[in-house]
C-alpha cells in the first residue's frame, strides 16, 4: 500500500484565492468564483468526475480508433441545506464522442457503452469515491 498515497498542497495567494500544486510541479488556481477565471472547488469536483471517466473511456476506445470528437458536459445542482450541510446532487456526465467511418470506428463505437459503464461501475476513482462516500478528516497543525 506504499504507493497508494495521493496528495496536493496549496498556498494562499489572497483572500479566497489559492495556488494548488501537485507532486510533479503542476499548478492550478482555485478561488471562490468571483470576477476572475479561477476554478471553484465545485468546478474542480465536476472536472475531476468527468475527466476521470474520460481517461478510462479514452484508453479503451482509442485502441480501436482515434476519436474525431471527444468532449463532455459535467453538471450538478449545488444545494444549500441548513440541516445536512451544503452538497451537490444530480451529478451527471454526458459524453459526446465520435469516431471516423469504417471498421475501426465501428469497433470503437461498439466498445464505447461498455467502456463508459466500466468506468462508472469500477474504474473511476473519483466518481466511485463520491458515490460510495468516505469520511474526510480536517485538522490544524498546532506547531505552526
Amino acid at each position: 500500500m506504499g504507493d497508494s498515497l495521493r496528495q496536493v498542497q496549496f498556498e494562499r495567494l489572497a483572500n479566497s484565492s489559492y495556488e494548488v500544486r501537485n507532486a510533479r510541479g503542476g499548478t492550478i488556481r482555485v478561488g471562490s468564483g468571483g470576477d476572475d477565471t479561477d476554478f471553484t472547488p465545485v468546478e474542480l469536483l465536476l472536472a475531476a468526475i468527468g475527466t476521470c471517466s474520460a481517461i478510462d473511456v479514452d484508453v479503451v476506445v482509442s485502441r480501436r480508433a482515434e476519436p474525431t470528437e471527444f468532449r463532455a458536459v459535467v453538471r450538478g445542482d449545488k444545494l444549500r441545506d441548513p440541516e445536512e450541510g451544503n452538497r451537490m446532487e444530480n451529478l451527471a456526465v454526458e459524453f459526446t464522442i465520435r469516431f471516423p467511418e469504417g471498421e475501426a470506428g465501428d469497433k470503437a463505437r461498439e466498445a464505447l457503452p461498455r467502456a463508459v459503464k466500466m468506468s462508472h461501475d469500477r474504474l473511476c476513482t473519483v466518481s466511485r469515491t463520491v458515490e460510495l462516500g468516505t469520511p474526510v478528516t480536517t485538522t490544524v497543525d498546532e506547531t505552526a
